[in-house]
């Protein structure tokens, strides 16, 4: 399973790769959000999924860290989803401005010679 996922995420950073390098501005986007999933895939994945184990305790004694999960990838990924949401938000800003201002929406501006 562990090489399924890899494989999983690395078609998925790669997409995004190949996304980034085209010549159209909403495919960047997509590229960039492509990438910022395979991201938080590889994070919440190397954080480990635990079945039946809270990631907090209420009780006021120390925890066994063997019985509660880690809820520090769980955080960060939420963080990164929320922080994804903004940026992408503020690239259609852009793309739109930068869409009425030139005209067309290559990424260097001018539309290629055919």
């Amino acid at each position: 399973m562990e090489l399924v996922v890899a494989l999983a995420i690395g078609i998925v950073f790669g997409s995004g790769i190949w996304l980034i390098l085209r010549p159209r501005t909403f495919q960047v986007l997509t590229g960039l959000l492509l990438m910022s999933y395979a991201v938080n895939l590889f994070i919440f994945i190397v954080g480990r999924v635990w079945i039946d184990r809270p990631p907090l305790t209420l009780g006021k004694a120390l925890p066994d860290p063997s019985t509660v999960a880690d809820p520090l990838p769980q955080a960060l990924v939420l963080t990164a989803i929320v922080i994804g949401f903004a940026t992408t938000a503020l690239y259609l800003v852009l793309m739109i401005g930068a869409r009425g201002v030139t005209g067309t929406d290559h990424v260097d501006g001018e539309e290629p010679d055919q």
